[in-house]
Order: C-alpha cells, then sequence, then structure tokens
C-alpha cells in the first residue's frame, strides 16, 4: 500500500526534527535552526517543533525569537504544565525564582551583569528543558544555584555552603540544581554566554587554536 502524501510529508518533518536534534546536541546551531524551521514549514501545527526551534534559538543567544517560537508553541499547545511554564515568561512581574534571586544578589553586592547573566540563565534553562519536568519546590534553591553557577563561571571562590546559607537552604539543593544547570545548558569554564569579565581566557585558546592552524597549513604547503 502507497504512503499518502500527507503522511510523506509527516514522515519528511519528523525526519528534519531529528537531524536538527542531533544538530543542537553538537552546537551546530545554524544548521539545528534551519532544520527546524523547514520541518514547521511542512507542520506549522506541531508544537514540539517549535518548541525544538526556541531551544536552539536560546542556545544560539536570540532570545526575542526564542520568545517568538514559544508564543508559537503556546499558539499549538495552550494548555498543560508546560504551557504554564512558558506563559509566565510573557508576565510583567519576575517569577519566585527570579525575584529571590535579585533580590539576594543585590543583598550581597553582585554586579548588574552578574545578575542579569543569572536571569539570562535562568530563561535558557527553562526553555533548554524542554518538556522535561522542573521541581517547583524551593525556589531558593534554583535562585542560589543560579547564583553560584555563574560565580564558578567566572572563577568566584564562594563554595555550595556559603551560597546555601545566604539563600537559606542547603548546600545538597544547591548542588544537586548547580549539576542539572550544567548539564542542561551544556556550560563550560568562561562560557561566553554567562562569563562577565573584560577578556575572557577561552579568547587565547581560539586565538592558539587559529594560530595552530594556521602553521599546519603552512607546513603542509609544498
Amino acid at each position: 500500500m502507497a504512503t499518502s502524501p500527507q503522511r510523506r510529508r509527516q514522515q519528511r518533518a519528523q525526519m528534519l526534527n531529528e537531524q536538527g536534534l542531533a544538530h543542537y546536541v553538537n552546537w551546530e546551531l545554524d544548521e539545528a535552526i534551519d532544520c527546524f524551521r523547514k520541518s514547521i514549514r511542512i507542520a506549522p501545527d506541531n508544537a514540539d517543533y517549535h518548541l525544538n526551534l526556541a531551544r536552539a534559538l536560546a542556545r544560539a543567544g536570540d532570545y526575542s525569537l526564542a520568545l517568538k517560537s514559544i508564543a508559537d508553541f503556546l499558539r499549538c499547545e495552550p494548555t498543560g504544565e508546560l504551557a504554564a511554564r512558558f506563559q509566565k515568561f510573557f508576565a510583567n512581574s519576575f517569577d519566585a525564582v527570579e525575584a529571590i534571586l535579585t533580590d539576594k544578589m543585590k543583598a550581597r553586592g553582585a554586579s548588574l551583569e552578574a545578575t542579569g547573566a543569572a536571569l539570562q540563565m535562568w530563561l535558557e534553562f527553562r526553555i533548554a528543558q524542554g518538556r522535561s519536568p522542573i521541581t517547583r519546590l524551593a525556589p531558593e534553591a534554583w535562585a542560589a544555584a543560579l547564583d553560584y553557577t555563574v560565580q564558578r563561571v567566572n572563577f568566584g571562590d564562594a563554595t555550595a555552603e556559603d551560597i546555601a546559607r545566604f539563600y537559606g537552604t542547603t548546600a545538597t539543593r544547591v548542588r544537586t540544581r548547580h549539576r542539572q544547570l550544567m548539564e542542561t545548558l551544556d556550560i563550560m569554564p568562561c562560557d561566553y554566554r554567562y562569563f562577565i569579565g573584560e577578556r575572557n581566557p577561552l579568547d587565547k585558546l581560539i586565538e592558539a587554536a587559529t594560530m595552530l592552524e594556521e602553521l599546519e597549513r603552512r607546513f603542509q604547503q609544498e
């Protein structure tokens, strides 16, 4: 029995979506975004394709387009736990984590840049989690973990115990959520998304790699 044209279109959209997810995991973000957009053109009412596009756009740092994709997701899936999470993005007030985070970081004298990095991390994490649930218990632990993670990215010397005491939570909760942030967002030392110093040490590594590549090219020339 022949496959119907509609079924073939659905299969094509699903294949593009799967290719996009593979690119996303490998940080091939332009390719991932292109695949997700193609899948959406074929199946514009599939909420998962809009969600995956938002994840890729957020990882690429294009938060305005990521939020537009979240709005498209909500058009396709306006109810449910995930919709409730995303609807908060368009509210006029902070959620519980953001409110605690901004108050505590201000109280400890953190810079606006550091606070902004932590808020950005929370936005991207909630998108990147996709359909995976996020515990709503102990928002102070999430706020503490965000603060702690930004400090780690920027080589701060605060310990999980220090941060936990300041936020009124436990070091175990801070470490657990810190690991979730690190794994979901694939955070590295000096991560450009959350690094707030004037000169990122990763620049030197990139310069060295570029120089080595050029030396190798010259070496191979006849």
